[in-house]
């Protein structure tokens, strides 16, 4: 047999083995239900002028969530060095309570939302040592507050840490000593609840938060924007989600995985109140909103948190229910 035809069957057999690989570590099975949460962020409302409370209580008895990701976000648990505020999260906490809902409960400084790293004015000209002493103190006293509400079911840990390529000018690199510290400190405080840590799923490695916690949270954006490339839809396929999982498992065990971001609202470089809604709709809209769950249910997470309710209850302020009427029949 000559060597070019031995090349041939050694490359053949090679790329059969790989896709056999492939579809392997890429099963998982289809859920029987989806269990669909919804993030719900106090500064956001703000941003969009909505009266926050309002807001929430509609995505409780209106939209029907039972599974939320809140965000004690430093500036608003502590506006001042050692004076703290919790009647926004005291509140979004106990209704969630009363409804029988459960709680994903995001502490540290990168939390969702832009600019990803929220750091309260008093503490913003603090070195990184004596941010993380304050730190410290403020995930001390969010745990011990709500470790006894039966709502909380997780403890998030910073969000998506590891993604230091977004947002560097606000987060600067990260340190994964202090993360690890910050997971056993949680750990310590409340040995009752599993420890979440995300990653990005279109540009995040997976490596370094899927060893960090107990529960591995991923977001997942379909549709894109930006000045030079305008729109477009990711060229990720579904089961790449389910691949990375099966092969990341492979070197660090199993672990409870979900979707922790799913976006259903428009990429926007400026705030939402600036950009006429037609151009709001170019990014994000019922067809594209649909899209994204088909793509999101071959996945097959069992449990996906969606990304974007504030903005679908401004819309229905302004008379346009469709977005929301969907997120009905969603959480029916």
């Amino acid at each position: 047999m000559s060597r070019w035809k031995k090349l041939v069957i050694y490359t053949g057999v090679v790329l059969v083995l790989l896709m056999v690989a492939v579809v392997f570590l890429a099963h998982k099975s289809k859920p029987k239900n989806i269990t669909y949460g919804m993030s719900f962020n106090t500064m956001y409302a703000r941003e969009l002028d909505l009266d926050w409370q309002e807001t929430y209580d509609a995505i409780i008895d209106d939209l029907g969530v039972r599974h939320f990701r809140l965000a004690a976000h430093w500036p608003m648990i502590e506006p001042s060095k050692g004076i703290y505020n919790f009647s926004e999260l005291d509140y979004q906490v106990r209704r969630a309570e009363e409804v029988h809902a459960d709680v994903v409960l995001a502490v540290g400084r990168r939390l969702p939302r832009w600019p990803e790293c929220h750091i309260p004015e008093w503490a913003a000209g603090m070195s990184w040592e004596e941010q993380k002493a304050e730190l410290r103190e403020y995930i001390k006293t969010v745990v011990t507050r709500y470790k006894d509400s039966p709502a909380v079911t997780y403890w998030q840990v910073e969000n998506e840490p590891y993604l230091s390529l977004f947002a560097y000018e606000h987060c600067g690199t990260l340190d994964e000593d202090f993360l690890h510290e910050e997971v056993a400190l949680v750990r310590e405080l409340d040995g009752t609840r599993p420890i979440l840590v995300t990653d990005s799923g279109n540009l995040g490695t997976w490596l370094g938060a899927y060893r960090a916690g107990d529960a591995f949270g991923t977001s997942v954006y379909v549709y894109f924007w930006n000045p030079e490339l305008g729109q477009f839809r990711t060229v990720l396929p579904p089961w790449f989600y389910r691949f990375k999982e099966g092969l990341i498992s492979l070197f660090f065990g199993h672990k409870e995985t979900m979707l922790i971001e799913l976006s259903a609202e428009p990429w926007l470089l400026e705030p939402v109140t600036d950009v006429p809604l037609e151009v709001q709709y170019t990014r994000m809209d019922l067809d594209k909103f649909n899209d994204i769950l088909a793509y999101a249910a071959k996945t097959r997470y069992q449990k996906q948190y969606l990304w974007g309710a504030e903005w679908w209850y401004w819309l229905k302020l302004q008379g346009h229910e469709e977005l929301w009427q969907r997120g009905q029949e969603l959480f029916k």
